[in-house]
């Protein structure tokens, strides 16, 4: 009997050594570059990057013009343009056969969709979290990015403590956008750990405003570059920023590859509901690159 049982014990150690390195010898790394939204920056994305990393996969992580540690001011940036440009540097200085997987978030899906559109012989998938955008970010040939924009602001939640600036003066458009801790607490981070709430208090920066006509200008999308990429849709079911109808809205007129749900998470996703979104960016990685 105890012969047996070794045999077997010995059996199951070599079938799980076996199918270990079978594992180890199929895995492959891959970049993800992290882009974030609205008033954030590269540290909006610790929780993903340290679980991707782990996983042994390398991760680049930009800020945005006048976002998080960038010197520029917020309202020394003349158009969007300008706040994406540390994305378009960090493509360009791809190796001329890497293969990256972009993720967005909030306002970043805007930058996403630019590079797209400007560089998709770089890009092998693109995994947009556009349920948990800040704003409508995933405009397409058929959508027009103004479209996108209006839509989403008619849907939007009350700002409450959230303000404006008007460096242009009263009677002209406001220039910045500055969240409020009372809002960032009721509509953004409500279901975050509140140590992340407190972190955002602190890192968060004004967001500079562009006008429509400026992102329309700077945002042109066709089927032939930015409709040759795949889009993931990963919704946020708890999102109180980007609700659930206008993300259905924009994958009626824009429709993804795939639509994956988060349950249980607020518009930072990546914060309230971090293993489940660094889940779904590894299988969808393995499924589509």
């Amino acid at each position: 009997m105890d012969k047996n049982l070794n045999l077997a014990s010995l059996a199951f150690l070599i079938l799980f050594l076996f199918c270990f390195e079978q594992n180890e010898a199929s895995f492959e790394s891959k970049h993800f570059v992290l882009v974030h939204g609205s008033g954030h920056g590269a540290w909006c994305w610790y929780k993903i990057a340290t679980l991707l990393r782990s996983a042994g996969h390398r991760v680049t992580a930009p800020d945005l013009a006048a976002s998080g540690i960038d010197l520029l001011q917020a309202k020394s940036l003349q158009s969007i343009s300008e706040y994406f440009k540390p994305l378009r540097d960090v493509m360009e200085g791809l190796a001329s056969h890497e293969r990256v997987i972009l993720v967005g978030h909030s306002l970043g899906g805007l930058a996403l969709s630019q590079v797209m559109e400007k560089f998709p012989e770089r890009i092998v998938r693109v995994l947009i979290a556009l349920a948990v955008f800040v704003s409508a970010l995933m405009p397409g040939p058929e959508l027009n990015v103004s479209t996108v924009n209006q839509e989403s602001l008619r849907r939007s939640p009350p700002v409450l403590d959230s303000h404006y600036t008007y460096d242009n003066g009263p009677n002209n458009p406001p220039t910045t956008f500055s969240f409020g801790p009372t809002f960032l607490a009721s509509t953004v981070y409500q279901l975050s750990p509140i140590e992340d709430l407190t972190l955002a208090n602190m890192l968060l920066r004004p967001l500079r405003l562009f006008s429509d006509e400026d992102m329309s200008r700077q945002i042109t999308l066709s089927q032939k570059n930015y409709g040759s990429v795949r889009r993931i849709v990963v919704l946020s079911e708890e999102d109180k920023l980007v609700p659930k109808d206008l993300v259905e809205w924009m994958i009626r007129h824009n429709p993804p590859d795939e639509v994956l749900k988060v349950k249980g998470s607020d518009h930072m996703v990546m914060m309230s509901k971090p293993a489940e979104l660094g889940a779904i960016l590894q299988k969808t990685a393995s499924k589509y690159c």
